[in-house]
């Protein structure tokens, strides 16, 4: 993409504002955004990733534009987890505990949904996203941990993402009609002119909407009619690129724990294929509008539903959460107007260069510090330094920067030295996510004192935080085209860190070479293994010719593509604009 279209789409962004909402000051909700995970603050694990940051993202993005809109998601009192890993990379898993009564409110309504014919009472948590202007996004955290349920009913929102396929089914009827059903008790779900499912663990939400809309009628036999208006409610965002990342339940299973008659209706709502409940499909069937995170994730998505209308709304990342107080300081000095119209950061072109480097500088001391106190580990601030930080999984191929460890040696000894700072969980059932962990610990163990290589535990909000601002470089290597959209090179550009990543998700948006970064050259022809070897080779070709001699011999060379990774990726890849987006497109009706 040129810098003449970005500037294109830039100005498009820019000039439009939230039209197609009433989002006065004090309006009650009108949008419901209900997500399995949603991370609200540091401290509270009420996420897993990527999924869940975004969440929080957009919630916060909400706030700060004034949008009447209310968020939905379980409480997790044993959060995901707390990793730990031992000498050779061997993750270790351990509860994650939190008392929602220290930072929530709970709400005096309680509902019920039926789970293997017995009433579950389910109760609701209140946690307030508050913006600087005082506008309020309340987010509801489901909880059915009450003295009047089962054992085992008490335990279903514990954990996130944790037990087999009759929990999961069981924390999604939670989510979807457990959810609908609070929002009613609370009085909002008359007002809501849109019930939006980040991801299809929501999806249960379209026949809870039918159930309802059947009963305030008298019927029990569905209408197209009926389809029609409850579609007009329903947005769905589909975050995955390959068809075994979508929820599928065994009918039977799945009618053992809902009944037989909620589960011939969610069949004739399209939600049953091939014998199985499929919550992807059923969200597609009951949504007017459908969008991919990123351009190339709804083309990759088009393929995947031929029979249906997918769009794409790029993801974005929270200008405020992310921006590193070092930068922070020199947006507030230069750009005022950044907080409140992130599109301002378009001007960082402006910036002096010195005080650029300065701020990164400040950036990577705290990154540094951070690191000693974590590890002990002393990294040399001099040292062109690596990042990588994502959820350990097989296709985002952590391992491939050490592909060839000679070439690494050389590098580093011919070209200038080089470390890498690496974080990330593994999903406890993940085996290749944690044996992607052990091959980075192999790699660092073999390059010993010729390369430094650092892996982190426990990545979350308050590392990340540092990370992305402290590091000189952002690695990131998904397979194509399996990466939906990924939003850490997005936080990593907000404190002027430019990325080196596949041209994948939303980098085929942000990527222009030489000024917001560089492009790892894939061959989409090759697979497994040669194409590991192919995108390793790129990776290093652009790091010896391009962009070490960068670094280390043209300085401020290197700082001008830190202040076009901050005014071209950081002014547009916000969720600022993402929200704006939604609201044009997608919450309008």
């Amino acid at each position: 993409m040129t810098v003449a279209s970005r500037q294109a789409a830039f100005d498009r962004s820019s000039d439009s504002r939230l039209h197609a909402i009433d989002h006065a000051p004090g309006a009650l909700p009108r949008i419901a955004y209900f997500s399995m995970e949603i991370a609200l603050e540091a401290g509270l694990p009420t996420y897993s990733g990527g999924l869940g940051i975004l969440a929080g993202d957009m919630l916060r993005s909400a706030a700060d534009l004034a949008v009447p809109i209310v968020g939905v998601s379980l409480v997790y009192k044993h959060g995901y987890f707390t990793q730990s890993l031992g000498p050779n990379g061997e993750q270790r898993e351990a509860i994650d505990a939190w008392d929602p009564r220290a930072r929530t409110h709970l709400c005096e309504r309680t509902v019920e949904v039926r789970i293997e014919g017995r009433a579950v009472r389910v109760a609701a948590w209140r946690f307030d996203l508050t913006s600087a202007s005082g506008h309020v996004v309340p987010v509801y955290l489901l909880d059915t941990d009450l003295e009047e349920n089962e054992p085992q009913d008490r335990a279903l929102t514990a954990s996130l993402y944790g037990g087999d396929h009759r929990y999961r089914i069981a924390q999604e009827i939670v989510l979807g009609y457990g959810g609908y059903a609070m929002l009613e008790a609370l009085g909002l779900i008359d007002g809501l002119a849109t019930l939006h499912m980040n991801e299809g663990h929501a999806a249960f939400l379209v026949p809870a909407a039918m159930e309802a809309r059947l009963q305030a009628s008298g019927r029990d036999v569905v209408s197209a009619d009926d389809v029609a208006q409850i579609r007009k409610r329903f947005v769905f965002t589909t975050h995955t690129p390959v068809p075994a990342g979508h929820d599928r339940f065994d009918r039977g299973l799945t009618a053992s724990l809902l009944g037989e008659d909620r589960t011939r209706l969610i069949e004739r709502l399209g939600g049953v294929h091939d014998g199985n409940v499929n919550m992807t499909q059923l969200a597609l069937r009951g949504s007017h509008y459908v969008n991919g995170v990123a351009m190339r994730h709804g083309e990759v998505s088009r393929e995947m539903f031929p029979d249906d209308t997918v769009y794409a709304i790029t993801n974005g990342v929270h200008a405020g959460r992310w921006t590193s107080p070092a930068f922070a300081t020199l947006f507030d000095r230069h750009i005022s107007q950044w907080r409140s119209d992130n599109g301002y950061l378009r001007h960082a072109v402006g910036i002096p260069l010195e005080e650029v480097a300065a701020a990164h500088r400040a950036a990577k001391d705290d990154l540094f510090v951070e690191i000693k106190r974590r590890t002990g580990i002393v990294l040399d601030r001099s040292f062109f330094t690596i990042g990588f930080a994502r959820r350990a999984a097989e296709y985002k191929r952590g391992y491939l920067a050490f592909t060839d460890l000679d070439r690494l040696r050389d590098l580093a000894a011919n070209v200038g030295p080089l470390q890498f700072v690496f974080a990330g969980k593994a999903h406890p059932q993940d085996h290749e996510g944690k044996a992607v962990i052990r091959r980075i610990y192999e790699a660092a163990i073999a390059l010993g004192d010729d390369l430094r290589v650092v892996y982190l535990e426990n990545y979350e909000i308050a590392l990340a935080q540092r990370l992305i601002a402290g590091v000189d470089l952002w690695l990131n290597t998904p397979r194509p085209p399996l990466e939906a959209s990924g939003t850490s090179g997005m936080k990593a550009a907000l404190n002027g860190v430019p990325s080196l990543s596949t041209l994948d998700g939303w980098w085929v948006e942000g990527c222009i070479e030489g000024q917001t970064g560089w492009e790892i050259v894939s061959d989409p022809h090759l697979f497994g293994d040669e194409a590991n070897a192919n995108d390793a080779a790129s990776l290093y070709e652009k790091l010896e010719r391009t962009i070490l001699p960068l670094f280390y011999h043209d300085p401020d060379g290197y700082t001008r593509v830190r202040r076009g990774a901050i005014a071209f990726n950081a002014s547009y890849f916000n969720t600022q604009r993402s929200v704006e987006q939604y609201a044009r497109s997608a919450y309008r009706r």
